[in-house]
């Protein structure tokens, strides 16, 4: 499985299909989809030297989907200001544990990193450390694999908190497949021995955005990864 697929490229602005189990950024000397992209650029442009890539989102490591990067800072400022004002329209899908009702809401909780862990909590709304999170979902299908419930969930953020898909819907016991750090005991994806490399199943569907220079709308649509058919999902 290549790490990443062009779904976009021009002179300001590229958009991705990551793979997941791959680091969108990562320090020195460790791969990561940055790494991987700004390799392609000079390799396959002829450049020297240091390649410039803005990266003005991420997801997390084990999860795949669309991303939007910048080729140049012009365009990383004016695509990180419609990201900060929240202008920029993200779809996620999920494969989550159980029966999801109704069909269709809104869940709104408060959320604080948990100190020193690579995790976050839902706290009371007194928390002074806590941060609003607000997610709309919709059923896509209800599904029954070896006749244990899952509900596939199409997913629109209005805020954008770490891991708030995740806990989320573990916290009303919808944990998804494979998201072993929220309680999940059921796998999702390729079996690996290494825990780092393991992939939950959430996918960053879709993605739209205004192009940095011409204002134009730009619409990218990520399409799942075959492993996700293994688990019921009919749709590509």
């Amino acid at each position: 499985m290549p790490p990443f697929t062009v779904l976009h490229e021009d002179s300001s602005c590229l958009v991705v299909n990551k793979s997941a189990g791959l680091l969108t950024q990562a320090p020195l000397g460790i791969d990561s989809l940055e790494v991987q992209v700004k390799r392609l650029l000079a390799e396959r442009d002829g450049k020297s030297g240091d390649v410039y890539l803005g990266v003005p989102h991420r997801i997390d490591r084990p999860v795949s989907g669309v991303l939007v990067l910048a080729k140049n800072r012009r365009a990383a400022r004016r695509i990180s200001e419609q990201f900060e004002r929240r202008l920029v329209e993200k779809t996620y899908w999920a494969l989550v544990e159980g029966n999801v009702q109704p069909d269709q809401g809104t869940w709104t909780d408060h959320l604080k990193k948990v100190y020193g862990k690579p995790r976050s909590q839902v706290v009371d709304a007194t928390d002074p450390l806590g941060q609003i999170a607000i997610l709309h979902y919709k059923v896509l299908e209800h599904i029954s694999l070896a006749g244990l419930p899952e509900s596939l969930l199409e997913i629109t953020l209005e805020t954008g908190r770490t891991h708030q898909i995740r806990i989320q819907c573990a916290s009303r016991g919808h944990i998804l497949l494979g998201d072993e750090l929220y309680g999940s005991q059921r796998p999702f994806g390729p079996p690996c021995d290494d825990e780092r490399m393991r992939l939950v199943a959430l996918h960053a569907r879709s993605l739209r955005f205004r192009h940095p220079v011409s204002k134009e709308m730009i619409a990218a649509v990520a399409p799942l990864p075959e492993y996700w058919h293994q688990f019921g999902i009919k749709r590509g």
